[in-house]
């Protein structure tokens, strides 16, 4: 069952906004020579169910009831490996933000699709940061939470 929304932000290579290589790597198709950064990239096996750019374009990867490969180890509230009941959205840009209007706007509209749909309670939309502390910190800090999350129920 689906009850928890993973935020994550990506750049490949870091600080470059193009979706295009982000929707290659997550499609198994990247060019590990087309950059020096991506051949460390070259064994790592990733999905995640959307990708949203900095216009606040939506791209999807896998479908919402299957699961993607995001979370990495992870816990939330005592229950481990979140990939099985969680859904992963990619924000393309930098680990710690800033994302863009368009982005929030984008994120907002999906996630409260999204809790609707899946009766997902508003606190268990999340950063990836929330569940594998110490090991990444994407959203950031900073994160605005009160732009994407529905209304508590």
């Amino acid at each position: 069952m689906i009850d928890l929304i993973v935020v994550h932000a990506i750049s490949l290579p870091p600080h470059l906004f193009n979706p295009l290589p982000v929707m290659a790597f997550f499609q198994g198709s990247l060019n590990h020579n087309a950059d020096t950064y991506f051949k460390k990239l070259s064994e790592v096996r990733v999905s995640s169910h959307l990708v949203i750019g900095r216009v606040g374009a939506i791209y999807q990867f896998v479908a919402f009831d299957k699961r993607a490969w995001h979370a990495g180890e992870s816990e939330f509230q005592g229950r481990v490996r979140c990939n099985d009941f969680s859904i992963g959205i990619e924000l393309i840009g930098d680990e710690e933000g800033p994302f863009t209007d368009e982005q929030y706007r984008s994120l907002s509209s999906v996630c409260h699709r999204l809790c609707m749909t899946y009766n997902i309670p508003s606190e268990h939309v999340v950063g990836h940061r929330d569940i594998a502390p110490g090991r990444k910190v994407d959203p950031g800090a900073d994160f605005a939470y009160s732009k994407i999350r529905p209304p508590a129920k």
